[in-house]
């Protein structure tokens, strides 16, 4: 250990994940085998600028691995995004002797966890969100719980469906990004993707598309809206006003944010957390944690928010030859 490390803290903050306990866990334990004391901020930067912190030790953690959301709850704060608010948060950490801060969150979370880096606390961040969007890293914690929360939900859809003959709208979450309605897209076998960025949403030839292949004797028809995309309600009636098959909107929404992590969630999790502890003991600060080439790696956090990311060019191929 290059400087002697007393306490860290650790918190989450954003939308909550699938996994997130998983790595609090992991955290909580990998300090503590290194004789290093763990302090939880409850309610992400908002319990941070009120002070709302608990010591955790290795019982606080024990049977929380196979829970959803967080131990540590999460909010947004408005506050943290003002100058003031993030000297104020800079400024609790040093009275309460945290030496590292650990955040656990998406972009917006990282862009506060810079905030503070630069204002002297040391960082460690851990990609946690469902949308995987993420750029520096090819995954992030949560998403495999939430797009196979939506599958299985677009299965029974599916199902329902085909017994009306009927068309169905399946809105998922992702904010602006696509990688739910992508993957669910291709693992559900749908007929139509609308996603941000990709400019598929046509609707005449998806009306064409839907009246053909009644046609040819389909009984359902399955699209995948993107949250970025939105109007789900309304683009249901359109299609129903315009081919006469009856179609209907489901928002899956924040069921997708909760039940219980999959084994991918609570395997890379528990690796990331435990990564985190390394490049603490090792000296290293102002990291993020991330996956490349299916490898823990790490960026510097300055470089992770600069970088870009984008759909899979050809995984969106696959989807589009396979649904036709």
């Amino acid at each position: 250990m290059k400087d002697q490390i007393n306490s860290i803290g650790i918190l989450t903050s954003g939308g909550d994940a699938p996994g997130m306990n998983a790595v609090i866990r992991a955290v909580v334990k990998a300090a503590i085998s290194n004789n290093i004391k763990v302090k939880g901020i409850l309610k992400g930067y908002n319990g941070l600028l009120n002070g709302e912190m608990i010591n955790l030790e290795n019982h606080s953690v024990s049977d929380i691995i196979q829970r959803g959301g967080t131990i540590l709850y999460t909010d947004r704060c408005e506050e943290f995004k003002t100058d003031e608010g993030q000297k104020r948060g800079a400024k609790i950490c040093r009275d309460n002797g945290i030496d590292y801060l650990v955040v656990i969150g998406g972009d917006g979370s990282f862009c506060g966890a810079k905030k503070l880096s630069e204002l002297g606390i040391k960082i460690i961040a851990i990609p946690a969100t469902i949308d995987l969007d993420i750029a520096c890293t090819e995954y992030t914690i949560g998403f495999d719980t939430a797009v196979n929360t939506a599958m299985e939900a677009i299965d029974r859809i599916k199902d329902t469906s085909t017994s009306h003959e009927r068309c169905s709208v399946v809105e998922v979450m992702g904010r602006n990004a696509g990688y739910i309605a992508l993957w669910c897209g291709i693992a559900n076998g749908a007929e139509d993707i609308f996603i941000p960025g990709i400019r598929n949403t046509n609707e005449e030839k998806l009306i064409e598309n839907i009246k053909k292949n009644r046609k040819n004797g389909k009984k359902h028809y399955i699209i995948i809206n993107a949250e970025g995309i939105g109007g789900s309600e309304e683009l249901a009636k359109r299609i129903s006003k315009a081919t006469g098959m009856e179609a209907r909107a489901t928002i899956l929404g924040h069921l997708q944010r909760g039940g219980s992590p999959t084994a991918k969630d609570r395997f890379m999790g528990t690796l990331m957390g435990s990564y985190a502890v390394d490049l603490i003991i090792n000296g290293k600060s102002n990291r993020v944690v991330a996956v490349k080439n299916g490898a823990l790696v790490d960026y510097d956090i300055v470089e992770a928010l600069n970088m870009s990311k984008s759909i899979d060019e050809y995984q969106y191929h696959v989807y589009k030859i396979l649904s036709n």
